[in-house]
Formats: structure tokens, C-alpha cells, sequence
């Protein structure tokens, strides 16, 4: 029988929630969303027909509260729940609930769910059923000969409450900090251990199966480059799997095992870790849609929402999946500073354009034409950055005919996006897709380390970019400046009737502070580098520098100037000339990086510290983060206390090194 969906409330935000309606709307289904107060804003919530507040920002006040979530549908008249992934979309009391209340659930039967729910039990079900696994080690058996040793939160996921441990001695400290921060994220502080393996392949198959016994392994993409045990960059086909043919009907037939074996119903992925040799153990399995389906969907022409829909409504699948054709390849956007820790950023979203020739949540045309470029995304111009959810900005895909196209063409669209008002991790992502080492598929877990993030994580604009950028933006200004002068607007920028000084700018980017010089003249623009002006106005400036002629494009924003060009984009702040003394900070000041909440503080005024020692803990964004000693000195002052919530910007201590004043 056909249950047919009419409305349905998607239990989720951001960037799932707009990909769920997009599917939804095409199917003639009415979208409702819920939102937090921080979210009242957001894309997703004015793109839903109706809208439900839960009131509170934290996930554990709004989106994990599963009873606020079905009274809401309840209250809206929707007939379906779609969890999406992360919060809800694995706890088997939710999906229970949803069906409790008469709705339909589009999601695998709670018992699946329950079962995957434990990655303890789950290993255990896996291994009955003939699928490889790794060795499950418990805290108190682990020995020297074991290390080194991952341990993994059993509940959850996403990175949380994971830990590698390579020495004995850190085990137990190891434990009870990744067993505090699964509690924190899922409510289960429940551990374990395994063998890591520190230059694995992260390998998955999308599996999809219907009520009527059809069980689908629909192809496989590969994980491998992470951080903080987050997938940065995800792939179908696996460039392993390509190169060892025989390793994919394996990992398929042990996909398909896995769910018969708890009689999965739905979409969702089964998770492996392989070696260079195509030997695989399983994981896990996500008993959800994953946050990388679109390379599976731009790959084999599948909307595997539509199907989440077709198969909760009872329908059934063809006997095979379609045949998966070209390569794709996604990169997750964050807001984040990969240099410093992968710090996650806050703040206002002036501009956000990742391409002219964009399809949001899908590919907008055969993915036989010429490579297209979709954006899945929770964010448009103006939005406001949270420190209360996940950092990812966008979800970018491209398809093309072959891998190395598809990655080409992927890194010129990132190089060319104009994203202004955060720092991002665009230019890794860059870095990333036009290393040698990526384009000759050797993408395993330790790609970070092997190549090293200092590296990968460079600014693509280097010094001369970043000078040439900077009198760039000292001419727009400029020109913006003769353009809105009230009395002699057409007079050249600094002009005078005798010689003078140049005219000067100062500005910062990321640390190093850059003073720009220039004078107009009749013979034209003199500055340093013999540097041709060619045109210059509020929002574009042409230079030429040794017959190679360049734009920039200038945006300023308050206390922000950013500027695009082909050698990279740069972000400058501009110095003020006579700044304001109340607003200066002592020497040694720490400053928190982002709003968040202090968990701890590890020292006392007086207390001597040596660089890189941590002092104060905070949590923000659904993640751990340390405040270290700038230098060996002394806390002079301490301002913070656990449990505290502080803005951005706020002074957590002051560290005073000895002969600095």
C-alpha cells in the first residue's frame, strides 16, 4: 500500500534542511521547517512554507529536544518527519516517537537504527554476519604492543569524542576527555578502543533498500582526507577502488550483507577502513542520508531524497541501481582558520558567491554536459555566521567526465569564489585539489601530516599579491572618495599645486601590517614596483605591472576591505591613523577567538607558563578549543571562569613576559 506524503517537517537546519525542501517541492510536498532564535533568520527557515520557533540557540535546547519537534509537526498539520543527519537523525526514541504520533518516518525501522546506534554492538552484529571488522580493544586491555590506538565514541559521530593516543601513559586522560565530550554531543559517554591506523583509506558505500527486500549498494566514495577525524574532501569512485577492481564487488556484497542483516530500510551508508592493498574492516554504518550524497547522486543521476521518499511511502525499487558514470568530487566549506588549529570562525557573511554558473542542490542539467558546479549550502550574503552549530559554510561539487577534470575544474571555481566577511579554508580546499599527491589518488587519512598543513594551508595570495591587493584598495578608496566629495570631486586624489608627500594607507593581513605610498601625477600613478595604474574605481581597480595587466575587485565593509583577484583573494583591515587609547589591549591580552563557553581553567594569577601551555578551555561550535601562552611569561591577570559564557573579543587573562612592559 501507498502512503501518500502531503507536508513534511524537516527535523534539522541549514544547509540539509534547504536540500531536503528543493527535493520535496519538486515531489509536491509542503516543506516545514523548525528554527532556534538564532536561526529565525536563516534561508532555510523563509524558504519553508511554515515555520515552527523552538525557543533557545543550543542544540540540546531546540533541535535534540525530540518532543518539541513532534509537537511541532503536530501543531503545523505535517504528516512525515525527514531527520536529515546529525541531531536527531539516529536516535531510534526519536524515530519511534515520530511513529508513536501517527506520522510517517522517512528513515530506516527503529530496530535498525537501535542496532547501528552502539558502534560496540554494531561491530559485534557485523562480525556475526560475516563482515570484516576491526578488533575491538577495551580501554583496560589496551598494552603498549596495541598503541597506537583510536578511541571512538560508541554513540555518535562527526569526529566527536575521538582521540588517538600514542603513548600509554595518556590513555586514561585520553578516555575521560573523548568520554566528556561524547556526553557532551550525544548524551552517551560511552568509549572504546581500536588499532588506528594512521594512513588508511576511509571508504563507503551508499547502500539503499526498499520494503519489498531490494537492497541496493548504489557505489562507493572515498573519505580519506580529514580533519579532526572530519571529512573534508569526499569522492566517488574511489581512486583506490579504481585502481584494485576486484576490491569494489567485495565492498559492495559486505554493503549489502550489512543491511540485510538488520533489515535496513532506506537510505544509508556503510562505512569501511582499507589499507593500500584494497584489505577493508567496517566501521560503521550511518543509518541516515550522508552529508556527501551529492557525488553519489552526480555520479549515477539518482535524487536519493526523492527515494528516502518513494521507499517511506512504499514504494519499490528496481531490481539494479544505475550505472555510475564520470567522477565527482565535493569539498565541505567551513568557516574556520586551518593554520591556527582549524579554529572556527564567526561573525557576518558580506558576500558569498562561489560561482556564476551555480546550481544549488542539484546539478541543473545532465551531468553528461560540460562540468557543472553545485552548491548545497545553509548560507546566502548577509547571513550571520553562529557559534552555536557546525562551521560548514557549503557543500561544492563538481561532476566531470574524468577525475582530474573534475578536480581542475573544481579548484578554478573555489580560486575564482568571492567570500567576504569570515575566514574560510577555501584556499587548502585549492591547495588540496592541485597537489601532485591528489591528482595521482594518494588521498589516505595521513594526507595532512604527509604533506604538511603548514604548507597546504598557505593564503594563495603570497607578499606581492598581498601588496599589490593593498594599493588596490588604498586607490579604490580613493576614487570612492572623489566620487562622494562633496566640493571638488573631479580633482585628482591627493592633488596639490606644488610637490608633496605621497599619499599613505596602512592596512593589516592576517599578522603583517602593510603601508601603501602612492602619488597621482600628470604622468600618472607613482608608486613602488613601477606599478601602471590603468583604472581605478569605488569597487574596481585595473593595474599593470610589467606589461601583465590585472583586476581587483575592492569591497569595503566596515573595518574590512576585501579584495579578488586572479593571484588570490585577501582580506585587509584597515589601520586607523589616530586610534582611539581606550581601545588598546595590553600587551600578553588573550582574546577569545569566537563566543563561547569556558570549561575550564587551568591556571591562577601569578602562575609561570611556558609558550604553548594551555590556559583556558572553551566550546564553541560543537568543539573543544585551547587558549595557550603566547610566550613563557607570567598570568598577570585571569579574567575568566569555567562555565562562563564570553563574546568575541573578551580578554580571558594576560600574560606578562619578563623585560616587556
Amino acid at each position: 500500500m501507498i502512503r501518500v506524503i502531503s507536508s513534511v517537517l524537516v527535523a534539522n537546519r541549514g544547509e540539509i534542511a534547504r536540500r531536503v525542501f528543493r527535493t520535496a517541492r519538486a515531489l509536491g510536498v509542503e516543506c516545514v521547517a523548525v528554527h532556534s532564535t538564532a536561526d529565525a533568520e536563516a534561508p532555510y527557515v523563509g524558504e519553508a512554507d511554515a515555520a515552527v520557533h523552538l525557543p533557545g540557540n543550543t542544540p540540546g535546547e531546540t533541535y535534540l529536544r525530540a518532543e518539541l519537534v513532534v509537537e511541532a509537526a503536530r501543531r503545523v498539520g505535517a504528516d512525515a518527519v525527514h531527520p536529515g543527519y546529525g541531531f536527531l537523525s539516529e536516535n531510534a526514541e526519536f524515530a519511534q516517537a515520530v511513529l508513536d504520533a501517527g506520522l510517517t518516518w522517512i528513515g530506516p525501522p527503529v530496530a535498525a537504527i537501535s542496532s547501528m546506534g552502539s558502534k560496540i554492538e554494531a561491530k559485534k552484529l557485523m562480525a556475526a554476519a560475516g563482515v570484516p571488522v576491526l578488533a575491538e580493544l577495551t580501554p583496560a586491555s589496551v598494552e603498549a604492543t596495541d598503541l597506537p590506538v583510536l578511541v571512538k565514541a560508541s554513540a555518535g559521530g562527526g569526529g566527536r569524542g575521538m582521540r588517538v593516543v600514542h603513548r600509554l601513559e595518556d590513555l586514561a586522560a585520553e578516555i575521560d576527555a573523548a568520554s566528556a565530550e561524547a556526553l557532551s554531543a550525544f548524551g552517551d559517554g560511552t568509549v572504546f578502543c581500536e588499532r588506528y591506523l594512521a594512513t588508511g583509506r576511509h571508504i563507503e558505500v551508499q547502500v539503499l533498500a526498499d520494503q519489498h527486500g531490494t537492497v541496493w549498494a548504489v557505489g562507493e566514495r572515498e573519505c580519506s582526507i580529514q580533519r579532526r577525524h572530519q571529512k573534508v574532501v569526499e569522492e566517488a569512485p574511489s581512486p583506490l577502488v579504481e585502481r584494485i577492481p576486484a576490491m569494489r564487488a567485495e565492498l559492495f556484497a559486505a554493503a549489502r550483507t550489512a543491511a540485510e542483516a538488520i533489515g535496513y530500510v532506506g537510505a544509508g551508508t556503510v562505512e569501511f577502513l582499507a589499507d593500500d592493498n584494497g584489505a577493508f574492516s567496517f566501521l560503521e554504518m550511518n543509518t541516515r542520508l550522508q552529508v556527501e550524497h551529492p557525488v553519489t547522486e552526480s555520479t549515477t543521476g539518482l535524487d536519493l531524497v526523492a527515494w528516502q521518499f518513494a521507499v517511506a511511502s512504499g514504494e519499490a525499487l528496481p531490481p539494479e541501481p544505475p550505472a555510475a558514470v564520470g567522477h565527482s568530487i565535493e569539498v565541505r566549506l567551513y568557516a574556520e582558520d586551518p593554520a591556527n588549529d582549524w579554529q572556527p570562525q564567526t561573525g557576518r557573511l558580506h558576500h558569498f558567491l562561489l560561482s556564476d554558473r551555480v546550481a544549488e542542490f542539484g546539478p541543473g542539467g545532465s551531468r553528461e554536459e560540460a562540468p557543472w558546479i553545485r552548491v548545497d549550502s545553509g548560507v546566502v550574503s548577509g547571513s550571520e555566521v553562529s557559534p552555536y552549530y557546525d562551521a560548514m559554510l557549503a557543500k561544492v561539487v563538481v561532476w566531470g567526465a574524468t577525475r582530474t577534470e573534475a578536480a581542475h575544474r573544481l579548484a578554478a571555481e573555489l580560486a575564482r569564489a568571492r567570500i567576504h566577511g569570515v575566514r574560510t579554508n577555501r584556499d587548502l580546499l585549492v591547495r588540496i585539489l592541485r597537489h601532485p599527491a591528489f591528482l595521482a589518488g594518494e588521498t589516505d587519512t595521513a594526507f595532512f601530516d604527509r604533506h604538511g598543513l603548514d604548507a597546504l594551508a598557505e593564503p594563495l595570495a603570497d607578499k606581492a599579491a598581498v601588496e599589490l591587493s593593498a594599493l588596490a584598495a588604498a586607490l579604490a578608496d580613493a576614487a570612492y572618495r572623489r566620487t562622494t566629495a562633496p566640493v571638488q570631486g573631479r580633482l585628482p586624489s591627493g592633488w596639490r599645486n606644488l610637490a608633496s608627500q605621497p599619499q599613505r594607507k596602512s592596512y593589516v593581513a592576517g599578522d603583517v601590517a602593510y603601508e601603501v605610498e602612492y602619488r597621482l601625477t600628470r604622468d600618472g600613478l607613482v608608486a613602488s614596483g613601477n606599478v601602471v595604474l590603468i583604472r581605478a574605481e569605488a569597487d574596481e581597480v585595473v593595474l599593470e605591472l610589467e606589461g601583465v595587466r590585472r583586476r581587483f575587485g575592492v569591497a569595503a565593509y566596515d573595518g574590512l576591505v576585501c579584495v579578488d583577484s586572479s593571484l588570490g583573494s585577501v582580506a585587509l583591515t584597515p589601520v586607523e591613523r589616530f586610534p582611539d587609547p581606550a581601545h588598546q589591549l595590553a600587551a600578553g591580552s588573550l582574546l577569545a577567538p569566537m563566543p563561547g563557553t569556558v570549561i575550564r581553567v587551568g591556571v591562577a594569577v601569578g602562575d609561570e607558563v611556558k609558550q604553548g601551555e594551555p590556559l583556558v578551555w572553551l566550546e564553541a561550535m560543537k568543539m573543544e578549543h585551547t587558549i595557550a601562552a603566547p610566550a613563557d611569561g607570567v598570568v598577570a591577570e585571569l579574567d575568566v571562569a569555567a562555565g562562563q559564557q564570553v563574546e568575541i573579543g573578551t580578554v580571558l587573562a594576560v600574560v606578562r613576559v619578563p623585560g616587556e612592559d
